[in-house]
């Protein structure tokens, strides 16, 4: 379709005629969608992760915790917003400064792909679909579903625990969900403003304590297909770390279970627990904004 340009905006028309401005054809739903990549060494994969982004994400934040090699030089070649911590503080942490900044980006909803190309970044205009119509709050991309873990090369102990910690979570949490820990996951802004993340850990297990955060407020959550594949440049942690992850998961089943029981008040399910607020904390900057990325400021 044609494309005019006027005072510096882009605008086209619709199948209707209507005239609409470029940010206003991108979205969905009327909802503004951001993707959000948490990395630490991740200049290998990062390029192949941003090409695949549907041209439908008005908004491309990516935060950097405090990496080794030249993922910060890629980003900023690659014209994403970028924040970088000054120093690592863990896969939990950077996730906190993602969603907040992309709620201070103006987005509606936000979707998590890591930038390790271990999960494919075509299935994010799904997944914001699904949010962005109202559907569910919160949508994960499932490795199990569909049967490809194995054959895409997840190492069998991992998914051995995947089962038994999934199949424990389940009656914990009284919900059925084909597995908790993948990276892949979508939420509507509702959810990251409701939800106490500053209480939960800035290590790994944030993922799972968010996700028995997001049943235990009682928002619907939903799942899509989505293959996975391991290779040499894909992010995974070792086997003490596995551990480590696999006993953080149990301690916030056994948590949530207490909470619901009445017998143990946890802060991470609390109402008044910390919320993620609006501001630039003390421990990153931003660095660039480049062309292209979406930004509100």
């Amino acid at each position: 379709m044609a494309v005019q340009h006027s005072a510096g905006l882009s605008y086209g028309l619709d199948v209707y005629g209507v005239v609409l401005r470029e940010s206003e054809r991108s979205m969905i739903n009327g909802k503004r969608i951001a993707v959000v990549l948490p990395a630490y060494n991740a200049e290998k994969t990062l390029e192949a992760t941003v090409s695949e982004l549907p041209d439908l994400v008005d908004i491309r934040i990516l935060v950097d915790d405090h990496s080794s090699d030249r993922t910060v030089e890629v980003a900023k070649r690659l014209g994403l917003q970028l924040f970088v911590h000054d120093r690592n503080y863990g896969y939990g942490r950077n996730q906190q400064t993602c969603y907040r900044e992309a709620m201070a980006a103006g987005a509606d909803v936000i979707i998590m792909v890591h930038p390790d190309y271990q999960y494919t970044p075509r299935l994010v205009t799904a997944m914001a679909s699904m949010i962005a119509y109202g559907v569910y709050d919160v949508v994960l991309g499932s490795r199990i579903i569909g049967g490809t873990a194995l054959r895409g090369g997840m190492p069998f102990y991992k998914y051995v625990a995947n089962r038994i910690l999934t199949f424990t979570e389940n009656l914990a949490l009284r919900v059925k969900l084909s597995e908790y820990h993948t990276g892949y996951r979508a939420f509507s802004r509702e959810v990251l403003e409701k939800l106490p993340l500053l209480e939960n850990s800035d290590d790994f297990v944030f993922d799972n304590q968010m996700l028995a955060q997001c049943v235990h407020f009682g928002f619907r959550i939903g799942e899509v297909s989505c293959p996975t594949k391991y290779f040499d440049e894909a992010s995974s942690i070792n086997f003490r770390r596995s551990v480590t992850y696999g006993i953080g998961v149990l301690g916030t089943a056994l948590a949530f279970v207490l909470q619901r029981m009445g017998l143990v008040h946890f802060r991470i399910f609390s109402e008044k627990g910390r919320r993620l607020e609006p501001g630039y904390p003390n421990y990153y900057a931003r660095t660039v904004a480049g062309p292209g990325s979406g930004s509100a400021a």
